[in-house]
């Protein structure tokens, strides 16, 4: 598919067709890394990575641990 750069501002845009943004999960407000490769414009999408529990962990501090939290009394079957 060919489409055509547009003047924005002092830079060049490029409209990404509907079906390509849906391919790849691109939309409004999304973040790509651009770069030049072999005389080509590349946009890769960035992916935010989910933390892992080892690094969630790792960031619990005494500081930033709570005790226990009372919710009153049982009420209907929740007593165990």
């Amino acid at each position: 598919m060919r489409v055509q750069v547009k003047k924005w501002g002092n830079s060049l845009a490029l409209r990404i067709p509907k079906p390509f943004a849906e391919d790849t999960g691109v939309r409004e407000g999304s973040v790509l890394d651009v770069s030049v490769a072999e005389g080509r414009l590349v946009a890769v999408p960035v992916r935010a990575r989910k933390p892992r529990l080892k690094e969630l962990l790792a960031q619990v501090k005494k500081s930033n641990l709570h005790g226990e939290v009372d919710t009153g009394l049982p009420v209907g079957r929740e007593e165990w």
